[in-house]
């Protein structure tokens, strides 16, 4: 299906991953170019004194330094008094000048020039061969940095389109379930059509709309909407295409109700957002609300970064690694899904949000847990919640988010309780994996046996640690940046390829190695294979946020919210209300999307209501939580179908057993998210803790 390129490269390869490569490498360098250069100007500072002084040419001065004083005097004096004589009879006339207080302000200005340009020539003096090449480096990194500022924009746009394109290419767009029979192609692709087809009237129409009346629009915003307008007529066109290339593989047949269920999400959200503004005579809606989403690029950005992060952490032998180190205690598989969850927290903090962290690792622990003797429904359902706790935790960007759009929270106040609401859901759900249907003997290894075997495994780990200590002290030492939550998306892939680069050099000391040459293009292979993922799962999440918005603007403009009173008397009220809405909210938009809308709508009606910012941004994050976890929709169990694979959940489908056991991936995660939402948003209340 795909063209033969050049150094084993595949036309896909060429046309969207290695540009979607060269664009996540860009974001990486203009963000890491700006702490260079704030280092470079603290060098210079060091260097020479005053040197944001010697940063440019000095101006010489245009005025007179060697003028006489008194000639200049006796010349303002003749013409005060002909000024005088010319309009004796002005009774408005300022009173004439003192000769002596004149002289002294001539004498200072005379002074004041002479010091200009003694200033001038230090100044000059000062900046030589090694300041001018100091400052040339330093201004191109600010050149940099400033073209990366106006650039993001389009990049993310860019972005978008090539993993958009590429998704559709690939069938890999998120749906409820994928496409099997012939019936489930037709469908899905006919319905990607008219949608991708609405985006592009839409974009169309805004492009339109911006220049009704005569309005100029600047050269930035044309390319945008130019790239818009171009990027969902290549989708719409790509989804004809697809629409006649039905694979040989697909069965024949097929349900209506099953091929409705391969429809993506986006091609559903675009279908009724697009049909809403259409019926309300707003062609343009879908457009402008995706322009909106340009106001947050760096944000949908740092998306990007995460899922390539993700990925190349896909490629690492890390996970397993991690794994091994608890092999040697032989937990019965609950307990290794219970510490499987846990130790993902972590990941998932720095990967952004839950469902990215699906993505990344899902299939490792799936798998590993599988190995363990797991039945497949509590494999599915640790999978799906391997990216749920960590959300509360430090440095997460959804938290990032929450703060940059409310004045009310900062991110140390929510990071803080974020802690809290993690022990509560960890309890929780070791307290339901050992009880709730527990089908193996809580039996561990011996102490004696189990300790030395976890001490071997610690010790392939200790490179990588080295290697990650190694890049983040670097980055605090040298370029004097900590790793928070401001500045994960740039450290970590540049951490992630330090990796990738340890676990290839390591083989050239391995008897089984072959060449140097080849260790070589196995990372390249990796870097490239982790792209590859990278571009279709960017494709598939941001096409989706950025349509999740577009539902948001139809929520927003139909005034939905608006049905509901700006405050309630009781706090208790408010929130029982506010929960189902967020929790619903959750299973139809994707975390970002959904926060936005949020923080415009309920989140005052929150406050105002008596409940602490806090507390109802804590409840958010859980609510969403189990919003992803929740039918019909259940984005991270989709999510977890996806890199699990079709056959493993239809082969736990089919298993027997009680009405639990039957279904254990979908409760499991819902008793231990939902209990948690209860004592999360009510607890609080009950003790008092309210505006």
């Amino acid at each position: 299906m795909a063209l033969s390129g050049i150094s084993n490269r595949t036309g896909q390869e060429w046309l969207s991953s290695l540009p979607a490569c060269i664009l996540l490498l860009a974001v990486v360098l203009f963000s890491t170019s700006s702490d260079i250069q704030n280092q470079l100007q603290k060098l210079g500072g060091e260097l020479w004194n005053d040197y944001y002084r010697l940063r440019v040419d000095p101006v010489q001065p245009v005025c007179d330094a060697n003028f006489d004083v008194e000639a200049r005097l006796q010349e303002q004096i003749k013409a005060q008094s002909k000024e005088s004589s010319a309009d004796e009879l002005d009774l408005f006339a300022e009173e004439p000048l003192d000769p002596a207080v004149l002289r002294a302000s001539l004498e200072n200005a005379k002074s004041a020039c002479v010091t200009k340009y003694a200033e001038y020539d230090e100044l000059k003096s000062r900046i030589t061969t090694g300041v001018q090449v100091f400052r040339a480096v330093e201004g191109t990194l600010g050149a940099v940095n400033a073209f990366g500022l106006t650039s993001q924009r389009f990049i993310l746009a860019l972005i978008v389109l090539v993993c958009a394109a590429t998704a559709t290419f690939t069938r890999h767009h998120v749906a409820m379930r994928g496409m099997e029979t012939q019936l489930d192609h037709t469908v899905s692709f006919t319905l990607q059509f008219i949608a991708n087809s609405m985006l592009f009237v839409s974009s169309l129409s805004f492009r339109t709309l911006s220049h009704d009346g005569g309005n100029e629009v600047e050269w930035a915003r044309e390319i945008l909407h130019d790239l818009w307008i171009a990027g969902f007529a290549l989708l719409a066109v790509m989804s004809a295409v697809m629409l006649f290339r039905v694979p040989a593989d697909a069965k024949p047949g097929g349900k209506l109700s099953h091929a409705l269920l391969s429809v993506p999400l986006y091609t559903t959200m675009s279908l009724i957002a697009g049909t809403y503004f259409a019926v309300a005579g707003h062609v343009a809606g879908i457009g402008i609300y995706l322009d909106k989403m340009m106001d947050l690029s760096d944000m949908f950005l740092n998306v990007g970064l995460f899922v390539w992060v993700g990925m190349m952490l896909k490629e690492t032998r890390l996970a397993s690694l991690v794994f091994n180190v608890f092999k040697p205690w032989k937990m019965p598989p609950e307990m290794l899904a219970f510490v499987a969850v846990i130790v993902a927290a972590v990941p998932t903090a720095y990967t952004g949000a839950s469902g990215i962290f699906v993505i990344a690792a899902g299939a490792v622990i799936y798998n590993e847990l599988r190995d363990a003797g797991a039945r497949r429904h509590l494999a599915l359902a640790a999978t799906a919640m391997s990216g749920s706790m960590g959300v509360v935790l430090r440095p997460c960007l959804l938290v990032v988010v929450i703060a940059y759009l409310n004045r009310e929270v900062t991110t140390d106040q929510l990071f803080d309780w974020g802690i809290w609401v993690f022990l509560l859901t960890t309890v929780l759900f070791f307290v339901v994996v050992m009880t709730v249907n527990r089908q193996s003997k809580l039996q561990l290894a011996p102490v004696s046996e189990a300790f030395p075997g976890m001490i071997r495994e610690l010790k392939p780990l200790i490179p990588y640690v080295l290697v990650i200590a190694g890049t983040v002290l670097f980055y605090r030492l040298v370029l004097n940046v900590s790793m928070d939550e401001f500045s994960a998306p740039r450290v970590l892939p540049v951490l992630l390829l330090g990796v990738l680069i340890y676990e290839h050099i390591s083989l050239k000391g391995n008897s089984q190695s072959v060449s140097g040459e080849i260790d070589h293009q196995g990372l390249e292979k990796s870097i490239r294979s982790a792209t590859n993922e990278t571009t279709s799962e960017i494709g598939a999440l941001l096409l989706l946020f950025g349509c999740s918005v577009s539902v948001g603007g139809v929520i927003e403009r139909a005034g939905v919210m608006e049905m509901f009173p700006h405050s309630f008397a009781s706090a208790w009220t408010a929130m029982v209300l506010l929960v189902i809405i967020l929790i619903i909210l959750g299973m139809i938009m994707d975390a970002f999307g959904a926060v936005i809308l949020v923080s415009a709508t309920i989140a005052t009606i929150a406050y105002q209501s008596g409940i602490h910012p806090i507390h109802f941004w804590m409840t958010t994050l859980v609510a969403f939580e189990l919003g992803y976890l929740s039918p019909p929709v259940a984005l991270n169990h989709l999510l977890a179908r996806q890199v699990v694979g079709e056959a493993e959940v239809e082969a736990a489908m089919a298993e027997g057993g009680n009405f639990y056991q039957r279904h254990e991936r979908v409760l499991m995660p819902l008793i231990v998210m939902g209990t948690a939402l209860l004592l999360v948003a009510f607890v609080p209340l009950a003790i008092g803790y309210t505006v």
